[in-house]
């Protein structure tokens, strides 16, 4: 099976601010790309953070309230250095969480959960970045068609990896969820067969009605 990698889904064409490009430069650079977060890097080009608008949104959080609704934050002392900071370097979210271009969706995934982070650097061996790779462009393996995902279920989890006949389970995809029905020689192979379809790029959901011929997940003592 070929999952997609992350040097696949990533945008290559990656806007940058270097450490002492000024607030009001950053802005108007996340304006003119529309973009909401862009890589800081240093003199080498190695992205050392990531500067977004919700940074940015700290210099007018840490301001007085002209009409007095809102009383104004006692913030930590690393946010009120970034309401005070005026470069990318200062004002940035650091260090930057970065990704590997042959990783798959789900390593980068559990990395942006992991670290509460929207979007990952893409860096190569050398620590130069790559790319950028965002959850909108994780998401993107879902866009697959059913015809897709039915054809390569069938062709490379059922019959290239478990050498079934094509008659033994039928594949449905609707919308991404997939049902399977037919039956199979061994029950053991049910959750294979599951976890493998499940595996797949763009499948939202499982759902079999597989039959078995015999219960091989019975111990010694539990079958006496």
């Amino acid at each position: 099976m070929h999952h997609r990698t992350v040097g696949e889904l990533m945008t290559r064409n990656v806007v940058r601010a270097p450490r002492e490009m000024p607030f009001k430069e950053i802005v108007e650079l996340l304006a003119e790309n529309d973009v909401t977060a862009v890589p800081v890097v240093d003199g080498s080009g190695h992205p050392v953070g990531v500067v977004s608008e919700a940074d940015l949104l700290r210099k007018s959080s840490g301001q007085a309230d002209p009409a007095g609704r809102v009383p104004i934050p006692h913030p930590e002392a690393w946010e009120r250095a970034k309401t005070e900071g005026t470069r990318a370097g200062e004002l940035m979210s650091a260090p930057a969480v970065c990704a590997r271009p042959e990783w798959g969706v789900v390593e980068a995934a559990r990395l942006m959960a992991a670290k509460g982070v929207k979007r990952l650097p893409v860096v190569d061996e050398a620590d130069q970045l790559l790319g950028i790779i965002s959850r909108a462009d994780l998401l993107r393996i879902f866009l697959r068609h059913d015809d897709a995902i039915r054809e390569e279920i069938e062709r490379d989890v059922l019959r290239r990896t478990l050498r079934l006949a094509p008659s033994a389970v039928t594949v449905d995809v609707r919308e991404g969820e997939v049902t399977l029905r037919g039956a199979v020689e061994f029950r053991s192979l049910v959750p294979v067969i599951e976890r493998l379809c499940r595996s797949v790029d763009g499948v939202v959901s499982v759902t079999e009605h597989i039959a078995y011929g015999a219960d091989d997940t019975q111990g010694p003592a539990t079958a006496a």
